[in-house]
């Protein structure tokens, strides 16, 4: 009987052990066709409930308690594949799934119900609590990856020898590596990793990224430029609880939209769970393929209806332009912690213009943690979007290598150790130097930047030949100061321009900026106090170029100080003291006495002296500090509006007029539902004053076959003018609709656009006797100018855009003034546009 107790006692202490053993299986979902990875894959033991949901990178762990002698993984679009497995602890296990069909589970369905109708509407009623937008705030720590690569290198372009350089590097460093060479289809060109602390706001809403550590490798973004401060977390951020997603400047209607039924199709093909939670499993596609909406599946909770995780993709024959891939892949938190976050997320964007030529392949990774919500802080803390560190990019070599929270498969390590050196080459720093000329205008030497190289050289009926150097400093001279001058010379006229602008940064948390500027040099009536001008070196040069006699042309000699500073986020105030004079080049006069009668005397140039009061207002601009700049990126949902006030003062500094100007702007882009996205501009001005022409204000017209989206295109140079206007400005962009329903056309991808303008305007009498009708020294009669005096001005316009994908053809009616002389009351006008 001992015995016998013995042997139970030796028994149990041998086989308990063993049946409380865990046993731990972990590995990656990978495409076997290309290695990579399928996001958010099934992995389950065959015959049981047991199974979990493989993370955006198409790795998992499972932990059972008991063994099991095969594992098994599926995903929709690819055969599932099972695997043998052993007893031992733990255990790596890769799965490459092939394509093929799906098969799905049973569902049963009532009578004439879509079941996945209920479960929508139960999302929609759910929204309240599911929506991060009911927060009061949330913040989180975030990982951000970017990976660029060119893709489908063609032969011509592999035997330049920057990409024979970078092709050598890359194969000599995976065979080091002991990996298989990088095909000389793909090209790695840019990586980038970024930690960061992400801070958001709800109402009102403000956004704030703190970047912490970042490094660049390979053919990347200057340190400082704007591209560089935006690779974190804030700017691949997506809330598929909004109606409306705008990616890459389109807008997708989400799969959980208010107006779901009318976009999507949906099927329910099975229940899963993801972690810990049980959910429903849809399919979504859209009603209109070449609707601009997704295709994939969404995962939805079963007590909580809220969306657990997604798997996105444009749909293939969705109308937009150059983009070959979009696949947006998220993974929520779960519900018990709240409202959703995003924990994972990865997005790739490829781009290719023509099937002969290379394309880019684009990737985001980005993984949150550290989650916090309804902590409010002050609405200061948001002033400054983006801050970077000032030790951020000041990290050892291998510190991502330690603290990077996911781990990269061998290939990653490769690319990145390529990208590593691949700018040292000195045919690619070569590259690199080009491509910053192009993009921003200027070409760096030393501490300087030389240019805008656009304007270095010019040819007008003036000026004749005119040649140019200008220059600009860089933060390597200092980041509070920036010095832009130039010098040019016109060999018709034989005369020197020149001007010099000097910025000091006094302030940065409120950018509070001094500015001084001195400038000689041409200019044309109608483009003084132009609001592009010196910040476009595009425009800026092409306005130089030409016949420009007709447009009445002036030597302008500028003085100017000027102060700027930022009240509140969003609320800028400026200003001007200004000192003018102007020296027309062509015949003009004025009366400088109160008696405007033939042979009271006139005066030709002008001297002004003004001070420049400027308000502006932008709710939700996202503006991005650029080393000794800044600027605006991104759409605003809210207007902007602006607010001049200009007076001038007589007597001083030998000022020939007291006047007043008031000018106010708002603008806005609005996305209209199916209606695509409409582009707004409201201006209006008055001039209370009695002044000479030139200081009025010169509608812009447009006597060129090209469509100008800030003229009014069937109104010629100089038509009307006037010292209290008003206008409106719409253009709507109608994307695919309509013509994405017509059999025959929607294949060409076209789009269909309409514009309106509209302007009122007047002049009173006092402006328009203010000039004399003949020169009292030759006798011959003066050009003068035509205000609005029968009723507003209006144009209206429709037309086709996306035509081969870069052409627009807009068609123009004049409604009003159509009997004036030299009017046009139809046109045709041509452009080139590169947008998706």
């Amino acid at each position: 009987m001992k015995h016998s107790y013995a042997l139970l006692l030796l028994f149990l202490v041998i086989t308990l052990p063993s049946q409380a053993q865990r046993i731990v299986f972990s590995g990656r979902i990978t495409e076997a066709a290309t290695g990579q990875p399928v996001p958010f894959a099934s992995l389950f033991v065959p015959g049981t409930t047991i199974g979990i949901t493989a993370d955006a990178e198409g790795r998992y762990q499972l932990t059972l308690s008991q063994p099991a002698d095969t594992l098994a993984a599926s995903a929709l679009g690819f055969l599932a594949l099972k695997k043998p497995v052993g007893r031992q602890s733990p255990q790596t296990v890769n799965f490459a799934l092939r394509s093929g069909a799906v098969t799905l589970s049973e569902v049963v369905v009532r009578p004439r119900e879509n079941p996945a109708y209920v479960i929508l509407r139960r999302v929609q009623a759910h929204k309240p609590q599911n929506d991060k937008r009911q927060l009061k705030a949330f913040e989180f720590d975030s990982y951000n990856r970017l990976q660029t690569t060119i893709t489908d290198l063609p032969a011509r372009l592999a035997k330049r020898k920057v990409i024979r350089d970078m092709l050598a590097l890359s194969d000599s460093m995976s065979k080091g590596a002991g990996a298989g060479n990088i095909s000389a289809k793909a090209l790695p060109i840019f990586a980038s990793e970024i930690l960061s602390r992400v801070y958001t706001q709800n109402h009102p809403i403000r956004k704030r990224e703190e970047i912490r550590r970042r490094q660049l490798r390979g053919l990347g973004p200057r340190e400082g430029s704007v591209l560089s401060q935006i690779l974190g977390s804030s700017f691949q951020d997506y809330n598929f609880y909004s109606n409306w997603q705008n990616i890459l400047g389109k807008d997708f209607i989400s799969p959980i939209a208010d107006g779901w039924k009318l976009a999507y199709e949906y099927e329910l093909q099975d229940s899963v769970f993801v972690g810990q939670d049980w959910c429903y499993q849809l399919a979504v596609q859209p009603r209109r393929a070449q609707d601009l909406a997704f295709v994939g599946t969404i995962w939805i909770t079963a007590d909580t209806y809220a969306l657990r995780k997604l798997s996105l993709a444009k749909s293939p024959e969705a109308n937009i332009n150059f983009v070959s891939e979009l696949r947006i892949d998220q993974e929520m938190t779960p519900p018990e912690q709240g409202a959703g976050l995003p924990a994972r997320v990865r997005v790739s964007v490829g781009v290719k213009p023509a099937d002969n030529q290379a394309g880019m392949l684009v990737q985001f990774n980005t993984i949150n943690s550290n989650f916090e919500r309804n902590h409010e802080r002050d609405l200061a803390f948001y002033d400054n979007p983006v801050e970077t560190a000032a030790n951020a990019s000041q990290i050892p070599k291998d510190y991502f290598d330690k603290n990077r929270p996911d781990s990269l498969s061998r290939a990653d390590q490769t690319t990145l150790a390529v990208l590593d050196s691949v700018r040292e080459l000195p045919s690619v720093r070569s590259v690199l130097d080009l491509a910053d000329v192009l993009v921003n205008g200027y070409k760096r030497v030393g501490p300087l930047d030389l240019g805008p190289i656009l304007a270095t050289y010019g040819f007008n009926d003036i000026e004749g030949h005119r040649l140019r150097f200008g220059f600009r400093t860089t933060p390597e001279l200092s980041r509070d100061w920036l010095v832009r001058a130039y010098a040019a010379y016109g060999f018709r006229d034989g005369r020197i321009k020149f001007g010099v602008r000097v910025n000091r940064i006094l302030e940065r948390q409120h950018w509070t900026v001094l500015g001084a500027e001195y400038r000689h040099d041409l200019d044309q009536v109608a483009l003084l106090d132009n609001e592009f001008g010196q910040e476009n070196p595009l425009f800026d040069a092409a306005a130089r170029i030409g016949r420009i006699r007709g447009s009445r042309p002036l030597m302008r000699d500028v003085r100017g100080l000027s102060l700027q500073t930022d009240i509140i986020r969003g609320f800028t105030q400026k200003i001007i003291v200004r000192h003018q004079r102007f020296t027309p080049l062509y015949d003009f006069a004025y009366y400088n006495t109160e008696r405007r009668v033939p042979g009271a005397p006139t005066a030709a140039n002008i001297t002004l002296s003004e001070l420049i009061l400027e308000s502006r207002y932008a709710h939700d601009e996202v503006l991005i500090e650029t080393e000794n700049r800044r600027r605006a990126i991104g759409l605003m949902r809210w207007p902007v509006f602006v607010f001049r006030y200009t007076l001038g003062a007589n007597h001083i500094f030998g000022s020939d007029f007291k006047y007043q100007k008031l000018t106010f702007i708002t603008t806005q882009s609005l996305q209209v539902g199916i209606f695509g996205r409409a582009d707004y501009r409201f201006e209006a001005g008055y001039i209370p004053s009695t002044v000479p022409y030139p200081l009025l204000k010169t509608h812009m017209g447009n006597q060129s076959p090209f469509y100008n989206g800030a003229a009014f295109n069937l109104m010629r140079y100089f038509e009307f003018v006037s010292d209290r206007y008003a206008s409106v400005r719409v253009e709507d962009h109608f994307e695919g609709l309509l013509l994405n329903s017509l059999p025959l056309l929607r294949k060409l991808n076209w789009r269909l656009l309409a514009s309106g303008n509209v302007l009122f305007g007047d002049v009173r009498s006092a402006n328009r006797n203010l000039s004399p009708p003949r020169h009292p020294s030759t006798g011959e009669k003066l050009p003068t100018f035509q205000a609005l005096d029968h009723g507003p001005y209006a144009e209206v316009g429709y037309g086709v855009e996306n035509i081969f994908k870069v052409a627009r053809v807009d068609f123009l009616h004049r409604l009003t003034y159509r009997n004036a002389a030299e009017a046009r009351n139809f046109g045709v006008k041509l452009s080139l546009q590169f947008k998706l």
